[in-house]
């Protein structure tokens, strides 16, 4: 009875959240548009693949082996080449209208044909990062493998000893949709949660209602355990229906684990999550307050987690210091579960370190929670 006495009252407060959130159609709409339109246009948009790059060429050799080189460059990789002339170069690398310019020089065919080793000139306009990077290997090996049909007739066979096969797994059409767009919904899921709740908080108080629960035979501990429920519960079930209908339905992403499996690491990582919400709340004294220390708090963890750049890669203070966060753990698990198949066997390490970080975010919440509730 005790028991009963004790998570009844959690389980209404809980109720009246999700209904003041329901109620709010700012934030509900912005959820609903984070978990959707977000989700989705983050797969479709931040594709790390060469498509439709501007190439540009001057030609000065005008020969039958130059134009077989661009006639080598075309879409769905790079838009059909412009041929402009020399002096037009820089005002177009200025203004910024090509990616690519390839120049040949004169002679260019004829001392390829006499065994000479002429050089291209390619430019480059590296502010698009992405873009220019993976494209300008692209075009080498376009270009060579024109160069060599032209000049053998034939495609020939590398000097290298070996044959190099390479066979891709987990992702064998190389689409970078289903990598950006479950990234992005490890990041609404972080920032959802930690807004939602502290946002909750911080309602309570500019409303006055705070103090109608202070007056109320209620405990921290059931104020607080009612908040990280039903804002959760709400981010949980939200994002279960993305990765069912934006990720696995609209961008066609199989998933190859258990949906079971992400959706226990899933709630593991928002009881983490919304005790920082709390916790955040607890901290600011309104709601602008609020939103700039979570932009401070959820920018790094979703910018060092390994979701944007490998963790690997990051200097060793830094993994240790993210070690601490939930986002890496979560961000593990979701490409394991979701890419690889992984079993409980390879993700339970995460799965505990998800469980203790949330527990050590949620004393410090209640603590922290205690103390603005003695002072209010």
């Amino acid at each position: 009875m005790k028991r009963r006495g004790f998570f009844r009252p959690v389980w209404h407060l809980g109720i009246k959240e999700m209904r003041s959130l329901f109620r709010d159609p700012m934030l509900f709409g912005f959820m609903i548009f984070a978990f959707t339109v977000g989700v989705y246009s983050a797969g479709k948009g931040s594709s790390i693949d060469v498509r439709d790059a501007a190439v540009a060429v001057v030609d000065q050799d005008q020969s039958p082996l130059s134009q077989r080189v661009i006639s080598a460059i075309h879409p769905p990789e790079f838009k059909d080449p412009v041929v402009i002339s020399q002096d037009e170069l820089i005002p177009v690398m200025d203004k910024g209208d090509f990616t690519f310019v390839l120049v040949f020089p004169p002679g260019f065919q004829r001392d390829v044909l006499a065994g000479r080793v002429p050089e291209l000139q390619l430019n480059v306009d590296a502010t698009q990062m992405s873009q220019s990077f993976t494209g300008s290997a692209h075009l080498a090996a376009l270009i060579s493998r024109a160069v060599t049909i032209h000049t053998q007739r034939r495609l020939v066979d590398s000097a290298l000893p070996v044959n190099l096969v390479t066979r891709m797994r987990f992702n064998q059409t190389l689409n970078s949709e289903w990598f950006g767009s479950v990234m992005e919904l490890v990041n609404v899921l972080t920032m959802l949660s930690v807004i939602l709740t502290g946002a909750s908080m911080i309602r309570e108080r500019e409303h006055g209602t705070l103090g109608h629960l202070l007056v109320m035979p209620l405990t921290p501990l059931q104020l607080l355990l009612a908040r990280l429920w039903s804002m959760g519960l709400v981010v949980l079930v939200a994002g279960m229906l993305s990765l069912r209908l934006v990720i696995s339905g609209g961008l066609a992403m199989p998933v190859a684990g258990s949906y079971g499996l992400f959706m226990l690491a899933t709630a593991l990582h928002l009881f983490a999550t919304t005790s920082m919400g709390v916790l955040l709340a607890t901290v600011a004294r309104n709601m602008p307050q609020l939103g700039l220390m979570a932009m401070l708090v959820i920018m790094p963890m979703t910018l060092l987690s390994g979701g944007t750049t490998p963790y690997e890669t990051m200097p060793q203070l830094v993994q240790w210091l993210m070690n601490l966060a939930p986002t890496t753990h979560f961000v593990a698990v979701a490409q394991a579960v979701l890419y690889r198949g992984a079993g409980l066997d390879v993700v339970a390490g995460h799965l505990l370190a998800l469980s203790l970080i949330g527990l050590g975010f949620c004393l410090i919440s209640l603590s922290r929670f205690r103390r603005s509730l003695a002072a209010a």
